[in-house]
Order: C-alpha cells, then sequence, then structure tokens
C-alpha cells in the first residue's frame, strides 16, 4: 500500500500497552533487544511510546523497501537521530536534508565510485599486513581495538591523504563518547544535553577535541603547496552549480562524519567477523583454503576479491547476523498509510536491520553462523529489504563499496597470514548505541600461519 493513500480515517498502528506519562520507556530501556523481540507478537507496523516520543517499528521488507525507496521523498532522517550522539555531524552528508543533501552528495559521489575505490585496495592490504606483523605469535587481541586503529589509518589516508596517528586517541575517544551517550539502554540517554551530567560533560570534551583535530587537518591541508586529488581536497575545491563553494563548518562535519562513521562501522564488522570465525573453525579452515588457492603468497588485491566467493559469503552473514549499522531512523513529514496503517506526521520510525535479517519468515535457523546459506537460489527468493547492511534508496551508505573492498581485503588478509583461537565468552551481548556494540571485549589469541 502507498503512502500516497488517503491517511484521514486510518487506524492507527497496534503496540504493547504502555502506562501514563512514561508509555514504555521503562520496559524499553530495561532491555532493549528484548523489546524489541516481542513487537512481532502485534505485527509488521509496531507503535508505542518511548521518552516522550511516538515510535512505530516496521518489521516487514515492504513497508522497509516503501520508506527508504518508493516514497523517500516523504521522509527525513528525524529527530531521534539528531538527539542519539551525533547532533555535531549536523551540517554533513549522514544528517542534512533537501536539496543541501542533494548537492553534498552529487559533490561527494565521484570519490566512492568503484573505479576510483579499487585504487585504494593496495593501501587497504598494506595496512591489514602492517597489523598482522604487529601482533606476536600467541599474543591475545582486542578486537575492537585494533580494528579500529586499522581502520582510522586506512581511512584517512586513502580519503584524506593525512596520517593521524598522533591524533588517533582523540578520534577514538569521541567515538566512544558517542557510543556512551547513545546508549538507549541508559535512562540517561534521555537526558537533554545541555545538563551537566558526567556523560554529558565527557561528550563535550571529547566532540571538541574531535573538533579541534578537524579543524587543524583543514589548515594543513590549505596550507599545503602540493595539489591532491582525495576526497578533503574535493571537498575544499568543489563548487556547486550555483556558484557557491561548500562553507568551513560543511567542510569540518563531512570529515567528522567520514572519520567517526566510516571508522565504527567497519571496525565493528571486522571484529565480528574475526569473532565468528574463531567461534566456528570449521569456517575458517574454507576460507582460509580459498584464500590461499586464490591468492597464494602474495597480498590480496581488488583484482583477487571477485573470486573470492566464500570470503563473501561470510562478510555477508557477518553483516546479517551482526549489522553494525543496526536500527535506521526516519521521520515522516506528513500523514502516511505503511501496512494499511495511519501513521502520523512526526512519528519516529525505526528499521531495525537486526531483526529483520533474524526473521524466520526469510531465513532459515536464522540465529545461528551459516555463511553456506548464501546461494544464489537463496538471494533470488530473498525479499528486497530482508537484508539492508547498507541502508537503502537514494540515503543508501555513500562509502558502501569503499566499506565492502576494505572488509574483504582486510579479512583475507589476516586469514591468509592467521588463525584465531576465542578467548572471550562465545555467548555475545550487545549494547543498543549509536552502533551495534558488544557489551564485553571481543578477544582472540593468535596464531601466526
Amino acid at each position: 500500500m502507498s503512502s500516497q493513500e488517503t491517511v484521514d480515517d486510518g487506524q492507527l498502528p497496534p503496540g504493547p500497552d504502555g502506562v501514563p506519562l512514561v508509555g514504555n520507556t521503562v520496559e524499553f530501556v530495561r532491555d532493549v533487544f528484548g523489546f524489541y523481540d516481542t513487537l512481532a507478537e502485534y505485527g509488521d507496523v509496531v507503535s508505542y511510546r518511548v521518552g516522550g516520543h511516538d515510535f512505530v517499528t516496521l518489521l516487514h521488507p515492504d513497508q522497509i523497501e516503501q520508506v527508504l525507496v518508493d516514497d523517500a521523498d516523504s521522509y527525513e532522517k528525524g529527530d531521534i537521530l539528531r538527539q542519539s550522539g551525533v547532533d555535531f555531524l549536523e551540517h554533513g552528508v549522514l544528517l542534512t536534508e533537501g536539496e543541501e543533501w542533494r548537492r553534498q552528495r552529487t559533490a561527494m559521489q565521484p570519490t566512492f565510485y568503484r573505479e576510483r575505490v579499487e585504487t585504494y585496495g593496495e593501501t587497504m592490504a598494506a595496512y591489514a599486513a602492517a597489523t598482522v606483523d604487529s601482533w606476536d605469535d600467541g599474543q591475545v587481541v582486542d578486537l575492537t581495538d585494533e580494528f579500529s586503529a586499522l581502520a582510522l589509518s586506512i581511512l584517512a589516508t586513502t580519503l584524506f591523504g593525512v596520517d593521524i596517528r598522533g591524533d588517533e586517541s582523540a578520534i577514538r575517544d569521541a567515538a566512544h563518547a558517542v557510543q556512551e551517550r547513545s546508549d538507549a539502554g541508559s535512562i540517561q540517554s534521555f537526558l537533554p544535553e545541555w545538563l551537566p551530567t558526567p556523560r554529558n560533560r565527557r561528550f563535550r570534551r571529547a566532540t571538541d577535541e574531535f573538533d579541534r583535530v578537524v579543524r587543524d587537518l583543514i589548515a594543513e591541508r590549505r596550507r599545503a603547496t602540493e595539489a591532491s586529488d582525495d576526497l578533503l581536497s574535493l571537498l575544499l575545491d568543489v563548487t556547486y552549480e550555483d556558484g557557491t563553494a561548500m562553507d568551513e563548518r560543511t567542510v569540518r562535519d563531512q570529515l567528522m562524519t567520514f572519520l567517526f562513521a566510516g571508522h565504527e562501522t567497519t571496525s565493528l564488522a571486522l571484529s565480528y567477523a574475526v569473532f565468528a570465525l574463531a567461534r566456528h573453525p570449521e569456517v575458517a579452515a574454507r576460507l582460509r583454503a580459498e584464500i590461499d588457492d586464490v591468492v597464494g603468497d602474495g597480498r590480496p588485491t581488488a583484482a583477487d576479491v571477485r573470486r573470492l566467493d566464500d570470503t563473501e559469503r561470510v562478510l555477508k552473514e557477518t553483516l546479517r547476523l551482526y549489522p553494525p549499522a543496526y536500527v535506521l531512523f526516519r521521520q515522516p513529514t506528513r500523514d502516511v498509510v505503511l501496512g494499511g496503517y495511519r501513521v502520523p506526521e512526526g512519528t519516529q520510525l525505526t528499521l531495525p536491520s537486526f531483526r529483520l535479517h533474524a526473521d524466520p519468515r526469510w531465513y532459515d535457523d536464522p540465529e545461528s553462523f551459516r555463511p553456506e546459506r548464501w546461494t544464489d537460489e537463496m538471494e533470488a527468493e530473498l525479499p528486497d529489504y530482508a537484508y539492508f547492511p547498507f541502508g537503502g534508496g537514494p540515503r543508501h551508505c555513500i562509502g558502501m563499496r569503499f566499506a565492502i573492498l576494505e572488509l574483504h581485503l582486510v579479512l583475507a588478509t589476516l586469514v591468509q597470514s592467521c588463525e584465531f583461537d576465542l578467548v572471550s565468552d562465545p555467548d555475545l551481548e550487545f549494547t543498543a548505541a549509536a552502533t551495534l556494540q558488544p557489551k564485553e571485549a571481543l578477544r582472540v589469541r593468535v596464531r601466526k600461519r
């Protein structure tokens, strides 16, 4: 059903009963993921109230596609996303809307064309190999720490042409502060940012320092005498169709967006992939055999990726079970109809990929890590938007091709050189922050090959 239909007299979606004033806030905060698990009892379009906001969660691929693709112009990112700890990115491509978003996206898109992205492959593999070289045989490593540093280095070098090793801690501290500020399982996340709580003060200090780092990077590039063709230079030199340039605040917010969102999601995906391989050594053995056959003794290249079928299946299954961007937010700019129900303008929509990715209607044995499920036949039968780790529609992740290439090349380099034994608890628990965070460190023991 299209959201263009008449909505004046439509029925509101069903949902769990709340209590006066607080709605469903208490049960939501007590167990965020458990709360989402109960929503399917009410259907595929479910309403509830949390933190003073009216929410509707969508649990069917048809409604996901309607919002992200078919009627995308009827929705904005929404207030909740801006209040979730990423408001300091408000002028970047993640949060802007309308014509401003379109011209930003159009200006930056050439950086992420396939041909351009593939030129970054050698750097990606080289940084991955350097990470492996830094490990001792038998060393226990924290995957999220290691891969956060790796993803930051790759991103800064390829897209911005800068060495951020001296400023890495400031960027990672800001990422940590955002995750803490956005933890939906904490009642503090519902408090306004201006309240001087310890968490809010840590958040502001960390993001102010992040801001300083980015301003310094921009100033340094402006002083440079050598020409460059990376994304940072493009942002500084871009001229829109109306003859205007990208202002300093917008350039800053673009850098902050890519440095935060770009490295955080990739490092989590790599962490969950290696964790899964350590937990499933039989899958790791198949993957290792493929990489040895395709790559041999050299470093993996962008050209090799096309033949790394098992690697692709492992990554697809990782992003199915552990999608870093585990929920998307949208807000209708007018009354709409979704799944036959009226959804009023301004309602906060949640599109939880982590729930659709585990729906038994679309996946057999959905809680199990089974990369072999990803056959051509299975994918042909899978509904569009039963799987959307990078979003979809016109606002799908602009860095998707970059991330996919990086994940393939880094994982292939790691598996080519190492085996991993699980040290941490094999049963994962998560924090519902801006991205899907493990509650405990993901630790493995490295065995060099």
